[in-house]
């Protein structure tokens, strides 16, 4: 097997997590309608928690398939990036970054910063794990769908996205390749043009005289270098927002998304559920409260 064949291979294994039920931990079920109104609130702060913990059972999950026993193991790197990799025969190594989202939560909020230059070899994956409890509120994890993406198509996308100079820049890391591998960096950053309308002008001229298509993103040094003399002479924010996943308009990503949230699951959309559970508590959101607690185990 080479790299991308057990990158796809465990891609098949985690798509099959669909509907599957993890039982690393219970949230119970709420005794009266105040709790359950209460837990609706709250069940989201889990996600953190949760989201790590179906990370870990993912890893197991993989190394208990025999496919890969013969060429190594799946491993957890803490800290480290990408978060699972596959240690053995196999070169590059297979890698996957696993961000757990929670639909009824917020947006995807995981980042990725990682710069396309990591990504030469399309050697690491991303898995997106969408979860909710079972029972909506309380139960056990319950994977509503899986997504897996390669790590260089959304750096591409990212960088797409967001580049768009003098307006908006990315800026690749410093040359860190000498320092010892904690103190390497390969974050890209985004930067907001801060300036007057007049200055804005200036840095159209600026890039013109530079005789380059630099909305076409790269990622070598001379051009990089042409990005640096905007970020000296004109004012730009760092935008402490860049690169949120759910923000990068990547066609794979943003599918899976619609799909997440058009599932149903005890008989609305996650869209619909989000929307009630979202609210003040009202009357529709009480009454549906109500009959979750009547009415599952």
């Amino acid at each position: 097997m080479n790299t991308r064949e057990i990158l796809n291979l465990a891609s098949d294994h985690l798509r099959t997590l669909k509907g599957h039920s993890f039982d690393i931990l219970t949230i119970s079920k709420p005794a009266t309608l105040d709790i359950a109104s209460d837990l609706a609130k709250i069940t989201s702060k889990l996600s953190p928690f949760l989201g790590n913990l179906i990370e870990f059972n993912t890893v197991n999950f993989l190394n208990d398939m025999a496919e890969f026993r013969s060429f190594g193991e799946w491993k957890r790197q803490d800290p480290g990036f990408p978060d699972t990799i596959f240690a053995g025969l196999i070169s590059p190594t297979p890698g996957f970054e696993i961000k757990a989202w929670m639909p009824l939560a917020t947006e995807i909020t995981a980042r990725f910063k990682d710069s396309q230059d990591y990504f030469t070899q399309d050697q690491t994956y991303v898995c997106l794990l969408a979860w909710l409890p079972d029972q909506m509120i309380f139960g056990n994890p319950y994977i509503i769908d899986v997504c897996t993406v390669s790590g260089q198509s959304i750096a591409k996308a990212r960088d797409r996205h967001y580049h768009q100079p003098p307006g908006y820049l990315v800026i690749e890391p410093e040359d860190t390749s000498n320092r010892t591998r904690n103190l390497q960096q390969r974050n890209t950053n985004g930067y907001k043009f801060q300036g007057t309308s007049q200055q804005f002008s200036q840095a159209k001229e600026l890039i013109d005289s530079w005789g380059l298509q630099v909305s076409d993103y790269q990622t070598d040094r001379e051009y990089q270098n042409y990005l640096r003399q905007l970020l000296a002479n004109f004012p730009y924010r760092l935008d402490t927002n860049f690169a949120k996943i759910d923000r990068i308009m990547h066609d794979d990503i943003e599918t899976f998304k619609r799909r997440v949230l058009n599932h149903e699951l005890h008989g609305m959309s996650i869209k619909e559920w989000s929307r009630i559970l979202g609210k003040k508590d009202n009357k529709e959101k009480l009454r549906i409260l109500e009959h979750l607690i009547r009415n599952q185990n």
